[in-house]
This record gives C-alpha cells, sequence and structure tokens, in this order.
C-alpha cells in the first residue's frame, strides 16, 4: 500500500512516499483536514509558513490521537527571508505554531522573494547561504531532522552543495503530466536529493486533458489517480492537496502501474495552457513568458 512505502533521504530518515500538501487551507479548517487525513492513514502532512496554517496542523495532529513520532511533518521557511538571524527566528517560530519539539523536514520555500520568482538577474546566492546556515544549525541542533529546499534550479542548489556543509535533502518542485524539469530531476538524483512532486494533478488543470482522461479510463482510474501514480514512478514523493475525506482515499488508491509506453506518452504531451483561476501565481506564471 503506497501509504507505508518511502524513500530513504540522504540522511537515513525514511520520508514518505505520498503526502497530504494544505497549501490555500484556512489556519481555521485546516486541523479537520489533518485528522481526516491521518484517519484514511497519511502519515506525511506539508505545509509552510507562507500558509498562514501552521497552528492549525498542529493542533490537527495533536488531535489525532496518531502518535507525533508516526507522522512526517514538513514545513517551509519563507521564500522572502534570505538573511540569517531573521531565519534562526522563523524556524523557532514555526516550532511554537505547529507546538513540537521537531520537524521532520524544514526547506527554505523559494530561491527568490516571491516578488521577484525566477528573476535570473538575482539567485540571491548569498542571502540562500543565509537561510542554509540557520536550518543546518536547526539541524545540527536537532530540532529539524531533515533539511532542504523548493523550488530550486540546478544553479540555486550548486550554490549550498559547493558553499555550505550539509547538502541538501529534498528538492520541492512542480511537477506534473506535461512539466517535468528532467534537467533539475537528473541532477537531484546525481547528488542523491530527492525529489518531491508539488501539485502532481497541476492544480486540477491537468483533470480534463482529453488524453489524461482516455488514458485513465484505460487503467479503470480517475484523471487524479493517473497523474498521482505518474509522479511516483517517476521516482519522487507525491503531495496531492484535497479537503475531502473520499479524495484522500481515492489519492491513495492508486495500486497500479503505468506500462512503459503510457508513460512515454505521457512524457511527451506539451504543456497544459492554463493553471485555472490561480494562474498568476509565481509558480504557475512562470512557465509562460510574453
Amino acid at each position: 500500500m503506497i501509504l507505508d512505502e518511502t524513500y530513504i533521504l540522504s540522511n537515513g530518515v525514511k520520508i514518505p512516499k505520498l503526502g497530504a500538501g494544505v497549501w490555500m487551507i484556512d489556519d481555521e479548517v485546516v486541523d479537520q483536514v489533518v485528522k481526516d487525513a491521518l484517519d484514511v492513514g497519511y502519515r506525511h502532512i506539508d505545509t509552510a509558513q507562507s500558509y498562514r496554517n501552521e497552528e492549525g496542523v498542529g493542533r490537527g495532529i495533536k488531535a489525532s490521537g496518531v502518535d507525533r513520532k508516526d507522522i512526517f511533518v514538513t514545513t517551509k521557511l519563507s521564500g522572502n527571508i534570505k538573511d540569517y538571524g531573521e531565519a534562526v527566528k522563523a524556524i523557532d517560530k514555526s516550532l511554537a505554531r505547529l507546538d513540537m519539539d521537531y520537524i521532520d523536514l524544514m526547506i527554505i520555500h523559494s530561491p527568490q522573494p516571491w516578488a521577484e520568482f525566477r528573476d535570473e538577474s538575482n539567485h540571491y546566492f548569498e542571502g540562500n547561504l543565509e537561510a542554509w546556515r540557520a536550518l543546518e544549525e536547526a539541524y545540527k541542533a536537532k530540532k529539524i531532522r531533515a533539511i532542504g529546499v523548493s523550488n530550486f534550479e540546478q544553479i540555486d542548489l550548486e550554490n549550498l552543495i559547493e558553499n555550505g556543509e550539509i547538502k541538501p535533502m529534498v528538492n520541492q518542485i512542480l511537477v506534473h503530466i506535461t512539466n517535468v524539469p528532467n534537467d533539475v530531476m537528473k541532477y537531484c538524483e546525481e547528488q542523491g536529493i530527492v525529489v518531491e512532486a508539488y501539485s502532481p494533478i497541476a492544480h486540477g488543470a491537468i483533470l480534463d486533458h482529453p488524453k489524461v482522461k482516455e488514458m485513465a479510463e484505460k487503467y479503470a482510474v480517475s484523471p487524479a489517480q493517473l497523474s498521482i501514480r505518474y509522479v511516483l514512478q517517476l521516482g519522487t514523493v507525491a503531495l496531492p492537496k484535497s479537503t475531502k475525506k473520499d479524495h484522500m482515499k481515492a489519492n491513495a488508491a492508486i495500486d497500479f502501474t503505468i506500462s512503459a509506453e503510457d508513460m512515454e506518452i505521457l512524457n511527451g504531451l506539451p504543456l497544459i495552457e492554463h493553471y485555472g483561476k490561480d494562474h498568476e501565481m509565481p509558480v504557475f506564471k512562470t512557465f509562460y513568458k510574453d
């Protein structure tokens, strides 16, 4: 069962292959979402400082009755923090908001502040090293069990690998059918960095794709299930998001294998034309240049 399967990070820590994302879920309701996910069998919860729901995630975990040591909790250092002192304070604030003694994985959310996302003229190399130093220290102090990054390109990863003390263990990036950043994924594999796929159903935009729907019917699954299975077969951690318990169950009911031939077909599909109502968000907008 996929909910029981894990990858092993470079430091030996196990990370569940399937997680529950809580992006854009209000703090007031996220505790119930987390409880539902844990009740279904998820043991990996992915939040972030910028989601503004860490407190609710902590409440949901405590109310679930599941032992804390059996849950893998990820949060993200705000992409706007590029200062060592500020990062140190932010790490401690996440621990306080989650009401936990330790965080399983903490990652830098973005190489650039969001207003400058993918600005190739400034990769904030020094600022990222400052933030990374704070994460390294928290890791050594056992406040965090594993550290990594998100949305980092190869040049951003190289900066940390060449100038930091500890190599990133994870790179969480946008991966879904029609969008597979093979170059950075290959580099991560070479460096022993596990890739996590956020928005594996492309923020819902892939669900009506004619070829995806056709192939899902072939396997007698939903387009969402096909999409999640696809990123898992690429060797990534899958982080679908849902607020509905039945959808959580369905997202985990992926005990099938996409054939090599069909993976090849999916790999060859062109990038989707739009990401829906949140198309203007930096992580999506960057793919469509004027």
